[in-house]
């Protein structure tokens, strides 16, 4: 199947030799312009966003940018290619053959998070259920026990889950097509439930729908890995979340409340008086929902906006503050 090559480097605006911190601001600034939650046009947004993480989720991670560059120089430069069998990551070998090929074709439509170039890369791995050489057809390790029933192997695929879904819960209609052996595919949609307050990495299963069995064997299982969608603002610690805002030096020095937006919605931070760049201040439980009725803390860096220009009367009352402080010194 021939998928859509994606330039990451290009949707981050990047070069192809940027450095991590590089590619962290151009995504956050990126992020903050088309974030669902702030953008005028939601609808473009939205998708504009969803690619920004998806190339973000690549290139910041070591191994999954090092997968995407070993594609190949020539690929970014056509439309079209076809992905390697179940992903550069797959365990397949060569002597597992056609059948084997096969059981790695899953394909989603992009109710996942991620795009059909993402998945055809990244996700559709197999993990360990049943026999790796009796599972598919054709294939014998023991002529003697070539007839038993032999289940067929469980599918990863990632699930890109947003911080919003986590704090409310939410349901995901995803649909794929499955490989059931020959040649034959079949189109199924399925219904998952994402848990409030689920944690990066926990498996949802959806039974039966995993590699096709062998010599009459059960189907394997699919299961969906949960990864959190990175967000221009917060990033997760556990429950916790962390952030940073920058405040005018008046609200460093006199203390005061300035208005900042979680994912519990737009508050009042009471800045006290003499806040030093660098101080980490905590609210208490605007983090992300916990095993119980509580939630995890919200904890901000703060530093300070210097202006990097001032006009002619802004000059004057900096210098009247300079000459004040002098003559106190």
């Amino acid at each position: 199947m021939w998928v859509k090559y994606r330039d990451y480097y290009e949707i981050l605006e990047v070069e192809r030799d940027a450095s991590t911190d590089q590619i962290r601001k151009a995504y956050r600034k990126l992020a903050r312009k088309y974030h669902p939650d702030v953008a005028e046009d939601k609808e473009t947004a939205e998708e504009r966003f969803r690619e920004i993480s998806e190339a973000y989720e690549v290139l910041i991670d070591g191994e999954k940018r090092q997968t995407y560059d070993a594609l190949g120089p020539g690929w970014e430069h056509g439309s079209d290619f076809e992905p390697p069998p179940g992903g550069p990551e797959s365990p397949f070998t060569p002597e597992f053959g056609e059948a084997a090929e096969e059981a790695g074709r899953y394909h989603f439509d992009g109710s996942t998070g991620f795009s059909e170039f993402f998945e055809s890369v990244f996700s559709s791995r197999l993990s360990g259920a049943g026999d790796a050489v009796e599972a598919f057809p054709g294939i014998r390790r023991d002529r003697g026990r070539s007839d038993r029933p032999v289940k067929g192997h469980d599918i990863e695929a990632d699930l890109l889950v947003p911080l919003d879904e986590v704090m409310q819960g939410a349901e995901r209609q995803i649909r794929l097509r499955r490989p059931m052996g020959a040649g034959v595919t079949k189109d199924t949609s399925v219904k998952i439930a994402i848990p409030r307050g689920v944690t990066e990495g926990t498996l949802i299963r959806c039974p039966g729908l995993g590699a096709p069995g062998h010599k009459g064997g059960q189907p394997g299982d699919l299961f969906f890995r949960v990864k959190f969608e990175r967000h221009p603002d917060f990033e997760v610690d556990g429950a916790n979340l962390n952030m940073e805002i920058a405040i005018a030096p008046w609200d460093s020095v006199l203390g005061r409340s300035v208005p900042i937006r979680t994912l519990h919605g737009m508050l009042g931070l009471k800045i006290p008086v003499g806040t030093q760049p660098g101080a980490r201040l905590r609210v208490k439980g605007k983090g992300l929902p916990q095993d119980t009725d509580e939630h995890g803390d919200l904890y901000i860096l703060v530093s300070v906006k210097l202006p990097t220009e001032i006009s002619r009367e802004e000059r004057r009352h900096w210098e009247a503050l300079a000459d004040l402080k002098g003559g106190a010194a």
